[in-house]
């Protein structure tokens, strides 16, 4: 059993562009990690289309790895693009695939939300249709801080890296509240929700 103090975070990003925003995003945050957190990395890219007949053979082994992987992990980290006003089918497709019986993996989950987007919202719609599937998943969700990251392509480099301070310090924010928020779940001080 894992110390309480150390909270093992999976990361996964919704688009499967190897040179995405969103993905830039979570390799930010593996940079900006607080003290006694670690953070692994899920490609969704070869997990297949969702298919109940392939399902009741068993799940693809992409899938049952993703499964294996939310379950091992104390807290998730998802990062969200948004395309047409929702989060993209990429990212919907790897959470239906996830939550299927038996023992769905992200029932009681702590979960933080961020996404990077070229327009003035930063990915909202997305988050808050993202929302709205891990309310009815039962993931514990960590209302703040919000990270919509806007304007993107202005506080990324060349090379990929986050260079804005003010959404490095809200990235790093994010991450220490999901660990204090995952350790808070851990101990059962469930009262701040």
């Amino acid at each position: 059993m894992a110390d309480l103090q150390t909270v093992r975070v999976l990361g996964f990003a919704g688009s499967l562009r190897k040179d995405s925003y969103n993905r830039m995003a979570l390799r930010a945050a593996g940079d900006l990690l607080p003290p006694g957190m670690t953070l692994e990395t899920f490609d969704l890219t070869p997990i297949p289309p969702y298919d109940e007949d392939v399902r009741t053979l068993g799940f693809p082994s992409p899938v049952q790895e993703f499964r294996d992987r939310i379950a091992a992990a104390d807290a998730l980290l998802i990062v969200t693009p948004e395309y047409n006003y929702s989060m993209p089918g990429v990212l919907k497709n790897a959470i239906d695939w996830a939550s299927r019986p038996p023992s769905q993996p992200f029932d009681g989950k702590p979960v933080a939300i961020m996404g990077a987007s070229p327009g003035m919202l930063g990915t909202a719609r997305a988050q808050y249709h993202l929302r709205q599937s891990c309310v009815f998943l039962n993931m514990h969700l960590l209302n703040r801080p919000e990270v919509m990251i806007a304007r993107c392509q202005e506080r990324f480099d060349a090379e990929g890296c986050l260079t804005d301070e003010k959404t490095r310090q809200i990235v790093a924010q994010l991450l220490a509240a999901l660990g204090d928020w995952t350790r808070r779940l851990r101990t059962g001080a469930q009262d701040a929700y």
